[in-house]
């Protein structure tokens, strides 16, 4: 799978897309999914959660393992994916668009520290090796 261009990525495996209303979408990479395998249950952080930078905010499990979702901005969550506690599976068919959470960010000079597309396929492509 392509890792869009578009979006911003963290050490941690998940993304961030910033949103027209100046929002955050957050979810795992395909790298992660990947490693995960078959998902079968996602928890996201509480709405009004305020979270910071690199927490530990979140799950997702698969039939082999669990992963914490750290969250890769500080900011309140707005909002959560809730078809995804019925249907975590969408994110095994396509990681960037099931976000798990979105946030509006305290601090959006964060977004600075976070990895560009190329940056994070080279640390994917490190993780495989």
């Amino acid at each position: 799978m392509t890792t869009p261009s578009e979006l911003k990525y963290s050490p941690a495996h998940t993304w961030l897309r910033v949103e027209a209303d100046g929002s955050v979408a957050v979810g795992i990479t395909a790298h992660a999914q990947e490693t995960l395998g078959d998902l079968v249950y996602v928890e996201a952080p509480a709405l009004g959660r305020l979270v910071k930078k690199d927490e530990a905010c979140g799950v997702v499990e698969s039939v082999k393992t669990a992963s914490d979702v750290h969250t890769p901005a500080s900011g309140v969550v707005i909002a959560v994916n809730a078809e995804l506690a019925d249907v975590p599976e969408k994110i095994n068919a396509d990681p960037y668009a099931a976000w798990i959470f979105k946030l509006t960010p305290s601090d959006p000079g964060e977004f600075a520290s976070l990895l560009d597309a190329t940056a994070y396929q080279a640390l994917a492509d490190a993780d495989q090796a």
